[in-house]
């Protein structure tokens, strides 16, 4: 971990000149500042600031970072890891990040600062490894949790992608469907690469053909106003789906509240179905057929897992767990094609 001491001796100044930058107090020379600064950056150091106050080994505070406290799935996970932080004595913070990786690398710089013993994350794409590295430079031990990002040092809590898609898919297919669509997020996300390529190979295995206009990236946050979709209405009659894979339950929300909007019919005119469950809101009614996911499970062993490395009293292997959807067929797919 840099110090104000690497600091100093990089800049030529005293520690105490160091300190008084990072403070803003005392008379330093703008020269002096801007010197000090530049190293700060260069060096990629982060004021410890519980240090200061705090003279103590542990904190007994874990953060969860999540890209979206308003998606069902991760309100659970968020109860799962409070419910076990809780159970075993520890706080938690939580960080929402609306899937932005700039938000992400400002909140896991303040949790560095506070020095919190551990981190649960899902990260908002592969740029989160920036990001995460900086936990590895300063010894606090995270858990990834339904996203994975490689080569880094972590345990990991992750979903079952591949196997939750194919049931998806295949279902419509055995409902007599031979254009599906699918809606996907940014495939620099994991989950999302996964599902985007698993809808491709089990159309492969059914032999039928993959067609590119079938295929829309949005992502995955919530919006009141959303015309992604629009694209696949727009195709000849004789190309537009019949079905639509969206990769996740705001996606579905979207997709159907568009539908419904121009008086297509869900799923007399097209299925829909979704990874992730939701809450039965009954102006969704039809209810979606998703692959839905432990969510709460997520949260609940991702933080056992971090609390194991902060104590020390886990494998010294990382873990890597995989959790298993479930098919539960509704009325949004409940239609067979002739």
């Amino acid at each position: 971990m840099t110090t104000i001491y690497d600091i100093a001796k990089k800049a030529n100044v005293s520690p105490m000149t160091v300190s008084r930058v990072i403070n803003n107090k005392g008379n330093i020379s703008e020269k002096t500042r801007k010197k000090v600064e530049a190293v700060i950056q260069e060096l990629n150091y982060i004021p410890n600031y519980a240090a200061r106050s705090l003279n103590i080994k542990k904190t007994k505070i874990l953060s969860l970072v999540i890209p979206d406290i308003t998606n069902p799935f991760f309100t659970k996970v968020a109860r799962g890891a409070a419910d076990k932080a809780n159970q075993l004595g520890y706080q938690l913070m939580l960080c929402n990040t609306d899937e932005d990786p700039e938000k992400e690398s400002g909140y896991i710089d303040a949790l560095i600062s506070k020095m919190v013993d551990g981190v649960i994350i899902a990260p908002t794409g592969n740029q989160s490894k920036k990001n995460l590295k900086k936990l590895v430079k300063n010894k606090i031990p995270f858990t990834l949790i339904d996203r994975m990002i490689d080569d880094l040092p972590c345990d990991m809590v992750l979903g079952n992608n591949h196997e939750g898609t194919r049931e998806l898919v295949q279902h419509l297919i055995d409902r007599g469907h031979k254009k599906i669509a699918i809606i996907h997020a940014p495939l620099d996300i994991s989950t999302s690469k996964e599902r985007y390529q698993t809808y491709v190979e089990t159309l492969k295995v059914n032999d039928l053909s993959f067609n590119e206009n079938l295929v829309i990236q949005a992502h995955y946050k919530q919006e009141e106003e959303w015309d992604t979709i629009n694209g696949l209405l727009l195709l000849p009659e004789q190309e537009r789906p019949t079905a639509i894979f969206a990769a996740n339950n705001f996606i579905a929300i979207n997709a159907i509240t568009t539908l419904r909007n121009k008086n297509i019919r869900v799923p007399e005119d097209i299925a829909v179905v979704c990874f992730d469950d939701l809450e039965p809101y009954s102006n969704f009614d039809p209810f979606f057929t998703v692959a839905s996911q432990p969510a709460y499970d997520f949260g609940y062993m991702g933080t056992q897992l971090v609390i194991e490395r902060v104590e020390e009293n886990g494998p010294s292997e990382y873990r890597k767990i995989n959790l298993q959807p479930t098919l539960i067929v509704r009325k949004s797919s409940n239609a067979f094609i002739e």
